[in-house]
């Protein structure tokens, strides 16, 4: 589960983005909404742990993001945070299948190939495991990351506009994937999103202000 309150995100002393409340249960969804320039990524990274939370507190998985040592927030995001970022971050020359490896491999995790292959093969990706991340689609792309945001079994999934530029057939079938995802795995899920097709089928929606 996700609760925030009065977040203000930023770097060092700079601050970007601020959010009132959100609360997201597990297996539930809920949207960070707001202009383009209003720092929805940046919120998104405070979660996440990967920007500073200078105000307020950010409930992880029983755990506060923003009084957690440096040490103790990348593992507890290893652990607890699936991350699908815009830019899909796959790396060139590694197949799908280690593509989703690489993660728990750098956060000192059990590299389970079999619960890898099988969420590949559960996002219609069978005949795609070995085959080259530069090789991929964009729709194979972006079923990768989220097969690879989920290998963790995160109690907690952020998505960065995942549905940006999509056309509107391949925008329902990433949202599908998301939300279908996480009501089976019982995480909680946030979508960053300026996309009103999003919004049309998410009901918990937080506005994101400029700092």
């Amino acid at each position: 589960m996700l609760e925030l309150s009065g977040l203000v995100a930023g770097y060092g002393r700079r601050a970007l983005a601020k959010l009132g409340h959100l609360q997201v249960k597990d297996g539930e969804a809920a949207l960070l909404t707001g202009p383009s320039g209003a720092g929805k990524t940046t919120l998104l990274l405070a979660i996440a742990g990967l920007a500073d939370v200078l105000e307020g507190h950010v409930q992880v998985a029983g755990r506060d993001m923003a009084t957690l040592p440096a040490r103790e927030r990348d593992r507890h995001r290893g652990r607890h945070i699936g991350t699908i970022f815009q830019d899909l971050h796959l790396v060139p020359g590694l197949s799908a299948l280690d593509n989703l490896l690489l993660a728990p491999f750098a956060s000192g995790q059990r590299q389970d190939r079999a619960r890898a292959t099988e969420l590949l093969t559960r996002l219609g990706l069978a005949d795609r495991v070995h085959a080259g991340a530069e090789t991929l689609s964009r729709g194979e792309a972006q079923r990768t990351a989220i097969a690879r945001a989920m290998l963790i079994g995160p109690s907690l999934i952020l998505a960065d506009e995942p549905t940006a530029s999509l056309d509107d057939e391949s925008c329902e079938t990433v949202l599908a994937l998301l939300l279908d995802a996480t009501r089976e795995s019982g995480a909680a899920l946030v979508i960053a999103t300026h996309d009103s097709r999003v919004k049309a089928r998410v009901s918990n929606i937080a506005l994101v202000v400029a700092a």
